[in-house]
């Protein structure tokens, strides 16, 4: 398996009936350890990483909208690599995003009590304690609701299976996420966020091509979408077309320039493209933004140094690392999904022989 850095899925939040402060849309990286981290912060708001390979207690947020212009996201999807002609399997089919199905929340009787108590479970549902917590509430909902004939009730109950989803998913169970996707899709076709999801679903299942796909169907709705652009290259890194994933990381760097996992990420696919000196440079560079809270980069400039023979620089880097899985082979190829290049440079390191040796 190949691949790269953290993919990131989403949180739904309606924006009727629930306090204010669940109106954000919420982002977390999910394709670490094969897990969605939960995030916290303001909307729009970027806080500084900490690793998505150690569950952080902030990440990134952003609104599902930026500056640049859609002719230009439009042109970059033009001239990407066909996708692959594939059947629909009997657990994935393509989505076609359509946003002027969209409901009308102002149609939505504020006033009315199952609205407001369907409100109020799905804040409980974002604030639980734990995600075991967090799946019953989402269950709940969708039991308690389904059912009925309110105009709200799809939005609500497509919502609540996409962010079941999400705690499925960050308890490894991909095929019950998959499923909660696939549904949510269904009844909510014009939201992106659960195709978004259920591409993170597609990759950790090592499915990059149906990945690709759900990554494309939600730019083609959403051209200045930044997660949507970086989960696009991890899934070409994960069929090992790096040339395309760097240029996925750099749109969505381009969308948010604070987007640090995004940036790493390039950083990572331009190693593995043979361009060592601006790849370290960029490593260097978020190093210095993140002094204690980057220890995937910390262990990439370990390795990238080590082969570039500054030896002494490559073990102080490796001392401010602190996380004891960079240690673990397996864990970086199967699981954190290096680029193999890099990869073969922290072996080389570990082991205290030259990376040619």
């Amino acid at each position: 398996m190949q691949g790269a850095s953290c993919s990131w899925a989403r949180t739904a939040h309606p924006h009727w009936g629930a306090p204010s402060s669940a109106s954000a849309a919420r982002s977390r990286p999910a394709r670490c350890d094969h897990t969605a981290v939960k995030c916290s912060g303001a909307a729009g708001q970027l806080v500084p990483p900490q690793s998505c390979i150690a569950p952080p207690p902030a990440a990134l947020h952003f609104g599902r909208r930026s500056a640049l212009g859609l002719g230009a996201s439009a042109l970059l999807l033009a001239l990407a690599p066909p996708l692959p002609s594939f059947a629909a399997s009997s657990d994935w089919a393509p989505a076609v995003i359509r946003p002027e199905l969209a409901p009308d929340q102002r149609l939505y009787d504020a006033a009315d009590p199952q609205l407001r108590a369907a409100a109020q479970l799905l804040q409980d549902a974002l604030n639980a304690q734990d995600v075991r917590q967090e799946e019953a509430l989402w269950t709940k909902i969708i039991e308690g609701y389904g059912g009925l004939q309110s105009n709200w009730v799809p939005d609500l109950v497509g919502r609540a299976l996409g962010n079941r989803g999400n705690a499925r998913s960050r308890q490894g169970k991909l095929q019950e996420a998959l499923a909660d996707y696939n549904e949510s899709i269904r009844i909510c076709p014009w939201s992106v966020d659960a195709v978004l999801n259920r591409g993170v679903i597609m990759e950790a299942l090592d499915r990059f091509d149906e990945a690709v796909a759900d990554y494309r169907a939600v730019l083609a709705a959403a051209p200045a979408d930044p997660a949507a652009y970086n989960n696009l290259g991890n899934a070409y890194a994960g069929l090992g077309d790096w040339a395309a994933a760097a240029e996925y990381y750099g749109r969505a760097t381009q969308l948010v320039p604070a987007f640090a996992f995004a940036q790493e990420n390039r950083a990572l696919a331009l190693y593995q493209l043979g361009q060592d000196n601006r790849a370290i440079k960029e490593m260097r560079s978020l190093a210095r933004k993140y002094p204690e809270s980057f220890p995937d980069v910390r262990a990439a400039l370990t390795a990238a140094l080590w082969e570039a023979g500054l030896q002494a620089e490559a073990e102080a880097e490796w001392q401010r690392c602190g996380d004891p899985r960079y240690r673990d082979r397996a864990w970086l190829r199967r699981e954190r999904r290096w680029p193999p290049r890099l990869v073969v440079a922290l072996e080389a390191f570990l082991d205290i022989r030259g990376v040619g040796s």
